[in-house]
């Protein structure tokens, strides 16, 4: 891996192609985040809910690849804007907010998803105008694309359980806002069974399968600020 290069402008570095923000502790923005999740409903239909209070803090290292994420969630705040399926979702059969009112993760690690063999293609097209008419703008659009994701691995705690997930993690770009503020922007999912858990409650269904869905999407967007 190649070290980060300055840029004579902050907020920015460059590293593998990518302006990335500067060696630093940023904050989720509370005004610019979406945590959600989505789970299946009689095994037809997603049912998107979400939580209005969480909390996340990246540190971002010299090494990119050696940033660290710790983010908490009012297990409370959950809201799928109906209000008997939001109250059966924090009793006891789901979340039970009372003796559980966090969710909490901590990365252990972070990889980049780039693919080195994309990027050279497109690194050639950039400069050889012979390999520019044989390689298609699919290719140069799919190594961009990868170049921009990253795997987030960590702990995830949901009522009182542990289990490693992996965060399959956008990168939006940094840059600086009209406040002056130093900002990057990112979008996250995993994949989980709830009953991994001991969110185990269901229904079964007469025609088969089940009332609410095992897997559930979570999902994390927003902006992060730089902190003085």
């Amino acid at each position: 891996m190649s070290e980060p290069m300055r840029t004579s402008d902050r907020p920015v570095r460059q590293w593998q192609g990518l302006t990335i923000p500067d060696p630093g502790t940023y904050e989720l923005d509370d005004a610019h985040k979406r945590v959600g999740f989505v789970a299946q409903h009689m095994m037809v239909s997603p049912v998107r809910g979400e939580f209005a209070r969480a909390a996340a803090t990246i540190v971002v290292g010299e090494d990119p690849l050696r940033s660290s994420v710790t983010a908490v969630i009012a297990t409370e705040s959950l809201t799928t804007h109906h209000e008997d399926r939001d109250t059966h979702l924090r009793s006891a059969d789901f979340l039970d907010v009372a003796q559980f009112p966090m969710i909490e993760f901590r990365s252990t690690d972070v990889a980049w998803r780039g693919e080195p063999d994309a990027i050279l293609t497109w690194a050639r097209l950039r400069n050889h105008n012979a390999d520019r008419r044989r390689v298609s703008s699919s290719t140069i659009e799919r190594a961009d694309r990868n170049r921009m994701k990253f795997d987030v691995t960590g702990d995830l705690r949901i009522k009182g359980v542990t289990r490693s997930v992996t965060l399959r993690m956008d990168f939006g770009g940094a840059r600086r806002d009209p406040y002056d503020r130093d900002i990057f922007g990112f979008h996250a999912v995993t994949d989980i069974d709830r009953e991994d858990f001991g969110l185990v409650w269901n229904v079964a269904l007469e025609a088969g399968g089940w009332l609410v869905g095992k897997k559930v999407r979570i999902e994390i967007a927003g902006e992060a600020v730089h902190q003085a």
